[in-house]
């Protein structure tokens, strides 16, 4: 279930939606993504734009990408550019040459950035930083009063 962090936040802002969009379901579902994961939830019910910002950075609303721009081109590069596995969706757009990666798989999100951090990941030394989709939103939009800093 989405973190009540999360949920709360959005509802706090008047941008949390109870009514899920059939088109961005329909969105989601083209990524192989499962409607009932904190992931999907996430993108079905929060919305402030085609993007999230915070930390001084934006966020991609997924579904909003999928549907009026032209994310298969992002996952493509990121595949191609930076040698990503399959799994891998970009919540960015990579901008100061890092950004967030999304597992479709295991629920982690995984910070990359050229240099040393891409060789350790390909090299299979670099961990997801965030276990889960949760732990990343409230990492990001600062709901997480924890000592977590992405280094």
């Amino acid at each position: 279930m989405l973190s009540p962090k999360v949920q709360q936040y959005f509802k706090e802002q008047n941008v949390w939606y109870e009514e899920a969009s059939t088109e961005y379901a329909g969105a989601l579902e083209t990524l192989q993504i499962p409607l009932d994961s904190d992931f999907a939830q996430f993108y079905l019910h929060a919305e402030t734009g085609p993007t999230f910002y915070s930390r001084h950075q934006e966020l991609y609303h997924i579904c909003w990408f999928v549907l009026y721009s032209n994310y298969d081109l992002s996952i493509h590069s990121a595949r191609e550019t930076l040698k990503l596995p399959e799994q891998y969706l970009p919540l960015d757009a990579f901008v100061g040459e890092g950004g967030y990666f999304y597992n479709r798989q295991t629920d982690q999100v995984l910070e990359l950035s050229l240099g040393q951090r891409l060789q350790d990941f390909w090299a299979g030394q670099l961990q997801p930083q965030w276990e889960s989709f949760n732990s990343f939103l409230e990492w990001f939009f600062e709901l997480d009063h924890s000592s977590h800093t992405s280094s």
